[in-house]
């Protein structure tokens, strides 16, 4: 990995604990700071499973998971091409990589995690910035298949020609 890039992670991550911190100052005596009313809450959370709940208190098998994951995107991101999609695919590396060091952390030093968006008028689950990270990597990761392979197919057919 280019040191730029192990720059960006550590600023991401920085970002993500440095959040986490000020959620538990200002949120963890039971808070609830509303910026949109009944649309969109800070509220402090401290979960024990993954997304909606799920297998809680499990924290070894999260930090076998993730430990397996980061190994396996920090190998394949040194083979993806010097391409657009292949830059593509290492910026959704990075975001998947960051937010799960960042969630990771928290299982390591907590056996939870700290979550604080709420996004109450859809009920959905109280997520953190390492969260956000993953989703939008992942995100960013099937846009890169789809249109990659568009891209992959469109060149065949010209070389076909």
């Amino acid at each position: 990995m280019a040191i730029w890039t192990i720059v960006v992670i550590l600023g991401l991550v920085g970002l993500d604990q440095v959040t986490k911190i000020w959620a538990v100052q200002k949120l963890s005596n039971g808070q609830d700071i509303s910026l949109w009313p009944d649309v969109f809450h800070l509220t402090y959370v401290e979960n024990r499973g993954a997304a909606f709940g799920m297998l809680q208190n499990k924290q070894w098998f999260f930090i076998v998971i993730t430990g397996i994951v980061l190994v396996g995107l920090i190998w394949y991101y040194k083979k993806l091409p010097v391409t657009f999609w292949g830059k593509m695919s290492r910026i959704s590396f990075v975001c998947i990589i960051s937010g799960a060091i960042g969630n990771l952390i928290d299982r390591i030093m907590l056996n939870y995690v700290r979550d604080f968006f709420y996004f109450k008028l859809i009920d959905f689950p109280v997520f953190n910035i390492a969260d956000i990270l993953v989703v939008g990597g992942v995100g960013l990761l099937l846009l890169v298949i789809l249109m990659g392979e568009k891209d992959f197919e469109k060149q065949k057919e010209g070389t076909a020609e």
